[in-house]
């Protein structure tokens, strides 16, 4: 089988961990990747082992050997750069968001039909074989009529005020922070694993830490304070918020989304009860499915081959006991990203589990009504139309 080439714009925290998950494949080739400067991308380049390295993604776009290209820049960069790749006929692989505002995730979803190309959200919580288990379960009437959905994201990392990161500078991050980057995931989850979608908000947001203090260089997401001179930033975007949700059939919900607080890494938790029961799934703990009764006592399905649905059992790597981590997860969604590529891309053949740039686009105009119904005094407001 001839190899796909991909190239990868934006060598950060997670551009690691997209260059890992193609390596697993075993029938794509790194070719390259783009950074913000030649001394940090010949860096980056060294320490994944890819031969070449590009200081303008425009370059690496254009190379004829590229392709899918792979976006993990800062937010603002997200529109030029995935519409370059689409104007050149690439396949493109996102992270989230897709854009910073409802507008540009707008165009990118257009283009995206336009150029008939592969285009995915990484949303890479639907890949644990788990949740894909609880989806099903719920699709199958297991749960019966659903009432209420809820959950949180909390994360730490963001604690300390000497963590300046470009997520807190609106000019690169877009006017959202916690919501536009954790939320995002949550209610991706939510809706995905419900099969519900959201109709209205009532968001009530705040920001923890007003005051940061950036040196010259922007910390990486979960690494440590970078040192040096410090100058205070004011900053305006949420750190803390919690959101009522109505969905389209009448079922209720809430979230609540945080990064600043202690003890709390990478906490994402998603309950969903139904009539007949309830399924909670928490990814620090995601090999393990809780299943709540009524009439009999609670139990929780462990991750087993042997145990999970069908459907589920292609995102199953190991045995039951053999614990599978973030990492698997983030492959199975990459995995299926290019089966769908080498299927040509064509719409009716895209794997069920993968976010698309329609459910990017989605995701932007959640986060626009939930600012939104804040800025108003926290007041009901309705998720506009694509």
């Amino acid at each position: 089988m001839k190899k796909i080439g991909m190239g990868l714009v934006g060598p950060g925290f997670v551009g690691a961990h997209h260059i890992d998950a193609v390596r697993r494949l075993g029938d794509v080739d790194v070719v390259a990747i783009a950074g913000s400067s030649r001394k940090s991308v010949d860096q980056k380049a060294r320490a994944y082992k890819v031969e070449r390295a590009y200081d303008d993604y425009r370059a690496l776009i254009a190379d004829p050997d590229i392709h899918v290209i792979h976006n993990t820049t800062p937010n603002h960069l997200h529109f030029p750069v995935i519409m370059a790749a689409l104007a050149a006929g690439k396949h493109v692989i996102s992270d989230k968001p897709l854009a910073v505002n409802a507008d540009e995730g707008r165009q990118l979803h257009e283009a995206a039909v336009a150029a008939k190309v592969a285009n995915v959200v990484t949303f890479n919580y639907r890949g644990n074989p788990l949740v894909q288990q609880a989806r099903l379960m719920i699709a199958k009437g297991d749960a019966g009529d659903l009432s209420f959905v809820h959950g949180f994201y909390l994360q730490d990392w963001m604690t300390n005020p000497n963590v300046f990161s470009w997520r807190s500078d609106p000019t690169k991050g877009g006017v959202s922070s916690a919501l536009g980057d954790i939320g995002s995931h949550w209610c991706d989850l939510a809706e995905h694993v419900s099969g519900l979608k959201i109709d209205s908000v009532l968001a009530d947001l705040t920001t923890v830490i007003p005051v940061r203090y950036s040196s010259s260089a922007s910390a990486e997401a979960f690494s440590k304070e970078s040192s040096g001179e410090r100058t205070p930033v004011q900053v305006g975007a949420e750190d803390l918020a919690s959101v009522l949700l109505r969905f389209e059939n009448g079922t209720r919900g809430s979230f609540s989304v945080g990064q600043v607080l202690p003890g709390h890494k990478n906490d994402v938790q998603l309950e969903i009860n139904g009539r007949k029961l309830s399924l909670k799934w928490r990814q620090e703990e995601q090999n393990e499915l809780w299943i709540g009764h009524q009439d009999k006592p609670n139990c929780v399905m462990m991750k087993d081959p042997s145990l999970v649905l069908p459907e589920v059992q292609p995102y199953v790597h190991l045995p039951g006991g053999h614990q599978e981590a973030w990492s698997d997860a983030f492959f199975n969604l990459i995995r299926d990203a290019y089966d769908w590529v080498r299927g040509g891309a064509a719409p009716d053949a895209k794997p069920a589990l993968l976010p698309t740039f329609a459910d990017g686009y989605r995701s932007t105009r959640l986060v626009e009504a939930m600012l939104k119904s804040h800025a108003a005094g926290g007041v009901w407001t309705k998720i506009q139309p694509a």
